[in-house]
Formats: structure tokens, C-alpha cells, sequence
């Protein structure tokens, strides 16, 4: 599955937690997210890499103020 397809849906499983509502609500994602006011994870990842800001790499996302595109060790 898709990076960025992934982060969608765990956004909107966190907004529709934060809201208390299911999917079998039935509720619209641009209703949740107008309810949530949160900004949509894929579009700040899109615009980062636009700007050249964060890169993929085999370990994961990384953006360039971290460094030489090390990516933190996890312990």
C-alpha cells in the first residue's frame, strides 16, 4: 500500500476518533475534516516535497533539518 495512502487513513481514523464517530456513521471525509480543523497529512507531505523539504528513503521519511538525511536511530 501507498505511503501516503496509508497516513490518510490513519488521519482520518484519529479525527474520527478525536470526534466520536465510526464509519458506520457514515460521515463524509471532508465533513470530518471540517469538524477537526486539522490540516490534511498528504498535502503537508506533497508540499514538503515540493519545497525539497522532506525525501523518502528505504528508512522512512526524513526532512532535512534533521541533518544529512540520517534518520534517527529508534531504540
Amino acid at each position: 500500500m501507498d505511503l501516503i495512502r496509508r497516513l490518510r487513513v490513519t488521519q482520518r481514523a484519529m479525527e474520527r476518533a478525536m470526534l466520536g464517530v465510526s464509519l458506520r456513521d457514515k460521515i463524509r471525509n471532508v465533513e470530518i475534516r471540517r469538524r477537526t480543523r486539522v490540516t490534511d497529512i498528504a498535502q503537508q507531505v506533497e508540499n514538503e516535497e515540493a519545497m525539497g523539504g522532506a525525501h523518502s528513503s528505504e528508512e522512512g521519511w526524513t526532512l532535512e533539518s534533521q541533518g544529512a538525511g540520517m534518520v534517527a536511530p529508534q531504540w
